[in-house]
């Protein structure tokens, strides 16, 4: 029998209740994004946001945090240009482009509001934190780290990275994605539909490897064969195969439906947590925290990847024989260099979750955990007795964690993963300007805007505990992502105004040797295609003018700057907080 649930503590009770947030300084990346977060999690906000923001406590002191663009850019075009994003985000086209959502200033306002929460959490067990800083390009090389580890392995790529990729488009306009995890499934989709068997065998491939190329150069004939149906037909092969289907909807129609929530859930339960231990180091504020984490493919183990490089020790649990990502190449000395991207430095234990004695052997080690965290599928955990009641029952103040899908907000939404989010939120719209047609990105961008999401719930709900004593369950989601990053275009969209950026928006400039980026609306006064990528930035700076070189390929930044190799020999992207 199930234990019964906790009763709930009253929803007021929010992490930063009684804190006021002060900024100064001019307006700053993601500043408003920061201020609305720490809003949402209790702050009052005293004035309007700016790049040096200040949580202060009600007893006085606080911390403070500086958000910059970084050491080469100057606004979300050129961070997206120096850190890889451009050319991951453009491999389905062929050639770089920026993504006219402002992902990477998102990305390091999460991980601003992380820094702030992890500070305060560790001022409260004692240590001297008082700031964190924060930089743009540092969070767009976190975005696109499982990239660069990928181009910095001792092996090639197993599937070709070429243009190419969903959607597909119906015989009467319906533009849909596709998803399967089962070979099977995916066979059985496209017989129905009547594609060639060789090109249903040679698209199986890159299909799968989408998530990890960023692309998906499958036969033509794919599309042809999804070009002869009409969307009925589709959606009807799609129910007898087990594959899933999703329209790409309209920033209009998530505006509709949108229902305002939080990106996060926070529930409190009673308990009687009174943390102990000796204060963290300034640069490690979760030491002495253990972080159990049954993650799969990206969203949770970033998730737990960012605790563990905040401090916490994380136990990472695995199947029987272990992860088989693990061996996915290219690998560096054996082990896949994208799997080391989100998982170096954790501990791994083998658990059957199949079996009781191992399940009551996780519970146990729940029991002693300060974070439980996972990203089963829907319903899973409760199935196994491994859900939030379940494990409270002998550890009241476990902060559970969940980063699902859809947070049960949509009913009857499908399958959780990102390009289906995308496809079901309007991101295709939110991420091409007005004269490309509305494409979800094949570069990983709500899984890994996901995670960080989950960093910051998990930081918050430890936030609450420490400062209540209570127990915590924790809910993020990929589609709390998608709203996050869409909150611009999703409010044009409301307000009946054109949610898309404008033709040629963030597009970089061809040069004869390569491509350069412009800040946003920034013009070239020049033609640059017969100039070297130097000689027209020496130009563009005799003018006064700045812009930077477009990573296309994502060996060079190896070479310098900030990535280091671990000991596998595998590229690491530093962690995005610097503390003091």
């Amino acid at each position: 029998m199930a234990p019964p649930a906790t009763p709930a503590i009253a929803q007021t009770s929010r992490p930063l209740d009684g804190l006021r947030l002060e900024a100064s300084g001019p307006a700053g990346p993601a500043d408003g994004l920061v201020a609305e977060h720490l809003r949402l999690l209790g702050a009052k906000e005293t004035g309007r946001p700016g790049e040096r923001m200040t949580l202060v406590r009600p007893e006085g002191g606080g911390i403070t945090a500086h958000v910059t663009w970084g050491d080469l850019a100057v606004d979300e075009a050129t961070a997206q240009a120096a850190t890889g994003i451009m050319a991951v985000h453009g491999r389905r086209d062929g050639a770089p482009r920026g993504l006219a959502a402002d992902y990477a200033a998102t990305a390091a306002g999460v991980l601003t509001v992380q820094g702030l929460l992890a500070g305060l959490l560790a001022q409260a067990r004692g240590s001297q934190v008082t700031s964190t800083e924060v930089s743009v390009e540092r969070a767009g090389l976190l975005a696109v780290s499982q990239y660069l580890a990928a181009a910095g392995a001792e092996e090639a790529e197993v599937a070709e990275t070429a243009p190419g990729g969903p959607p597909f488009t119906t015989a009467d306009g319906v533009v849909f994605e596709l998803e399967t995890l089962d070979p099977g499934a995916w066979a059985a989709f496209w017989r129905t539909l009547g594609a060639p068997v060789d090109a249903v065998r040679r698209g199986w491939r890159p299909f799968q490897f989408r998530y990890a190329t960023a692309c998906a150069p499958f036969p033509q004939e794919l599309h042809t064969s999804a070009g002869g149906h009409g969307w009925e037909r589709v959606r009807e092969a799609a129910r007898s195969s087990g594959a899933e289907v999703c329209a790409l909807h309209t920033l209009t129609e998530r505006a509709a439906e949108y229902d305002g929530a939080p990106p996060w859930k926070l529930t409190a339960h009673e308990a009687s947590y009174s943390g102990s231990g000796a204060p963290p180091s300034v640069d490690a504020p979760l030491a002495g925290l253990t972080v159990l984490e049954a993650g799969r493919r990206i969203q949770a183990p970033l998730t737990a990847h960012l605790l563990g490089l905040l401090g916490a020790e994380v136990v990472r649990i695995e199947p029987p024989g272990g992860d088989p990502l693990r061996g996915m190449p290219p690998t560096c000395s054996g082990v896949s260099a994208r799997w080391l991207a989100l998982n170096r430095g954790k501990k791994a234990v083998e658990v059957d979750i199949k079996s009781a004695a191992d399940r009551k052997r996780l519970r146990a080690m729940a029991a002693d955990a300060d974070v439980f965290l996972h990203n089963w599928a829907p319903g899973k955990a409760a199935a196994l007795g491994l859900d939030h009641e379940d494990l409270s029952a002998a550890n009241p103040a476990l902060v559970y964690a969940y980063t699902s899908g859809w947070a049960d907000r949509l009913p009857g939404a499908p399958m959780g993963t990102d390009f289906m989010v995308q496809a079901r939120t309007g991101v295709g719209e939110a991420v091409r300007p007005a004269d490309e047609p509305p494409v979800p990105s094949l570069m990983t961008l709500l899984d890994v805007l996901g995670g960080l999401i989950g960093t910051e719930a998990v930081l918050a709900g430890l936030l609450l505990r420490q400062r209540t004593g209570a127990g915590v369950r924790v809910d993020s989601s990929l589609l709390g992502a998608a709203d996050v990053l869409t909150t611009p275009a999703r409010t044009r969209a409301a307000q009946g105004l054109d949610p898309r950026r404008p033709a040629g928006f963030r597009r970089p400039v061809p040069t004869a040797d390569g491509w350069i980026a412009l800040p946003d609306h920034a013009a070239l006064p020049y033609d640059a295609h017969h100039l070297s990528t130097a000689r027209a930035l020496e130009r563009l700076s005799e003018r006064g003018l700045s812009a930077v070189p477009v990573v296309t390929d994502l060996a060079g930044p190896l070479s310098s700057g900030p990535i280091s190799r671990d000991a596998h020999g595998s590229p690491a992207v530093p962690a995005p907080w610097r503390f003091a």
